[in-house]
């Protein structure tokens, strides 16, 4: 905080009066106050977009994952690397405020989505996380957390506990999680060896030279909901947008276009196959 109380020079500082370094605080008490609302402001009018946004991919049942993890982990570089969305990249606390979501096609053909969410901190203030609530909400929503974590840190284990306890502050604690260990190519490689060991079921990549990107794609692919109800249908072409979400949501076996409409084999979610109860063959 700027200023220095008692350290202004003489002239006009008397006894029980108001020196200049106090001006000082006092103004830039209230400049912080006046970020802090400012931020406030920005964020409700963010968690509205946000939500409209979320609720959108829950009525269509797309998968979502969110990559959580300490600040400079390296989130937005991995966002980058997978689906090339080209977000900020800044080595800095809370760089990322507007969780940034892409749409993610795997190589199975399903879609599901990314998001790139605010770094945490060891002992987050409760008004911070009150504050940042909103901006971690896509955590506590998410179907998948990728746990990133900064490989080439001296004690990622303790950024790793204090990124659990935000995330059980938040609700999010019952949601999978895959752990990722980062910055690999900058690590010291026995270090990353006994990470892995301490961390199980942790895949070591690098976002900056995309090692170890396609065994994390696997694994996403691996952990995200998989349809698992057979549906034998012909759809209406009247009603193509169920075919978009059979091919969105759902793994197709066979598809034919008849005079009628389009005859599917495929399986799909809960959700969609009550949708298509009524066009079965």
């Amino acid at each position: 905080m700027g200023g220095r109380a008692g350290a202004g020079g003489a002239g006009g500082v008397g006894i029980g009066g108001r020196g200049p370094g106090e001006t000082k605080i006092e103004i830039d008490r209230r400049r912080i106050r006046d970020r802090m609302a400012k931020l406030r402001r920005e964020i409700a009018e963010m968690k509205v977009a946000r939500d409209t946004k979320r609720q959108e991919r829950v009525r269509h049942r797309i998968p979502s994952v969110a990559i959580a993890g300490y600040t400079n982990a390296g989130k937005s570089s991995l966002l980058n690397r997978l689906t090339g969305a080209g977000v900020l990249v800044e080595n800095a606390l809370f760089a990322t405020l507007d969780p940034t979501t892409r749409r993610f096609e795997g190589s199975d053909g399903r879609v599901y989505t990314l998001t790139d969410t605010v770094g945490f901190v060891s002992h987050l203030p409760h008004q911070l996380v009150d504050a940042f609530k909103s901006t971690l909400e896509e955590v506590a929503g998410a179907d998948l957390i990728l746990h990133l974590v900064d490989g080439s840190h001296p004690e990622p284990l303790e950024q790793v506990r204090a990124v659990h306890q935000v995330i059980d502050e938040i609700g999010g604690s019952a949601i999978r999680e895959l752990i990722v260990i980062n910055k690999v190519d900058i690590s010291d490689p026995h270090r990353i060896v006994e990470l892995v060991n301490q961390l199980p079921g942790s895949i070591p990549i690098s976002a900056h030279t995309g090692f170890g990107i396609a065994d994390l794609q696997r694994a996403i692919e691996a952990a995200l909901p998989h349809p698992d109800i057979e549906v034998n249908a012909v759809i209406p072409y009247t009603r193509g947008d169920l075919l978009h979400q059979i091919h969105e949501r759902g793994e197709i076996f066979t598809e034919e276009h008849l005079a009628d409409g389009t005859h599917v084999r495929a399986l799909v979610d809960a959700h969609l196959a009550s949708a298509l109860e009524r066009f079965s063959a």
